[in-house]
């Protein structure tokens, strides 16, 4: 097995057989990242707070990882809607400003009716010499 898998716990990782991410040397691979609430086990009615979620649960996992959303290197946003779209525009750039990563947004059906958004994202690792290295 290639790299260090990260897991939150989510019921979702075991039913689909996955982690939330994946450290393979400085790289971080963050799966798709929804606005699921674990503490209330549900999805927030608005995308607005969906999309919050999702960058909080995203830099959870990238904390885990040795990095940081300032460390981001592409972004994907699926977003159910057009306008849910324009909503999410000022959250997304929150989040992403200072890293300034390559951006896909798709407008899309997502796995469940409750789901505005999924965010996935690539980022790089602290670098953090060992050893001999220089």
């Amino acid at each position: 097995m290639i790299g260090r898998r990260i897991y939150s716990g989510s019921p979702f990782e075991e039913m689909a057989g996955y982690a939330r991410a994946v450290v393979d040397g400085n790289m971080v691979y963050v799966s798709g990242t929804t606005g699921f609430n674990p503490e209330t086990m549900s999805f927030p009615d608005s995308v607005e707070e969906q999309t919050e979620l999702c960058f909080h649960n995203i830099q959870r996992a990238l904390v885990q990882a040795d990095s940081h959303l300032d460390n981001l290197l592409r972004v994907r946003v699926y977003v159910a809607s057009r306008e849910e779209f324009d909503r999410i525009k000022p959250i997304i750039k929150k989040y992403c400003d200072a890293a300034r990563p390559a951006n896909t947004t798709i407008i899309c059906d997502l796995a469940e009716e409750q789901m505005r958004v999924e965010v996935e994202v690539t980022a790089k690792t602290v670098y953090r010499p060992q050893g001999n290295e220089r």
